[in-house]
């Protein structure tokens, strides 16, 4: 088994690896030594990430699906294991922003962000937890919002199901820390992502804005997956410097 303290050679499953946090954690993981499974709807760019991080001498395989279809978690689990053995670490990452007041809102909407946000982390995380509770070590993060943690006005289902991946992660932290797992949440402000873009934000918002790298969300993951045995991060907030003084 890899150290505890060390990415090398740890089996890494990252949803929502097709652009933004996910894409800049799948290279960071790589870079340190890690072993990646990525995954996505789109096809091209799983492809287009593997071959980054094979080019640079790392080792990649991708699975391209639905994160709110069942089956999507479950062979995305069984490839990780069924190609490198094992699964030390689920980042949930998969996530979809539209900031709308309530009463703009439809049941539609409702239903693709509670899927895409919190029944991909559901689902991933079901199907993980086993293989890892087998393992008697694994870790699960799950990649939040400062939106989980306080509400805002025109994002309240958004922040909904934000709040959902905390409490989820807070109850699944008593559940498993039995079985040497450690379960956390990373709570980032505003990112430069194509997030929510078309769906309360635009392309040139977010370029103007002081808003964070996806890169140095990526770091803060790096680092909650690098901590001594002994020792968990439950919840992490990242914010930018930006941001009004009080």
């Amino acid at each position: 088994m890899p150290d505890a303290n060390s990415l090398s050679g740890k089996i890494a499953l990252i949803t929502g690896a097709s652009a933004g946090i996910g894409w800049a954690t799948a290279l960071a993981f790589a870079e340190k030594g890690a072993h990646v499974v990525v995954t996505a709807r789109r096809e091209q760019r799983l492809r287009e990430l593997c071959d980054l991080i094979g080019a640079a001498g790392g080792k990649a395989a991708f699975l391209a699906g639905d994160g709110a279809d069942e089956a999507t978690a479950q062979n995305c689990v069984a490839l990780a294991v069924k190609q490198f053995g094992r699964l030390d670490i689920l980042i949930n990452n998969a996530g979809a922003g539209n900031y709308k007041n309530l009463v703009d809102t439809s049941v539609e909407e409702y239903d693709a962000l509670m899927d895409s946000n919190m029944k991909s982390s559901f689902l991933f995380t079901r199907h993980a937890a086993p293989v890892m509770i087998e393992q008697k070590r694994g870790e699960i993060l799950f990649i939040s919002s400062v939106a989980g943690l306080q509400g805002y006005a025109g994002e309240a289902v958004y922040c909904a199901s934000k709040f959902a991946q905390i409490g989820f992660a807070q109850a699944l932290d008593g559940e498993l820390r039995k079985f040497g797992i450690k379960v956390g949440t990373i709570c980032p402000g505003g990112v430069k992502t194509e997030f929510a873009v078309g769906k309360g934000r635009t392309e040139e918002g977010v370029k103007a804005s002081y808003m964070m790298e996806p890169c140095e969300i990526a770091d803060a993951i790096v680092f909650a997956c690098m901590q001594p045995r002994n020792a968990r991060i439950l919840q992490m907030t990242v914010r930018h410097m930006g941001e009004p003084g009080r």
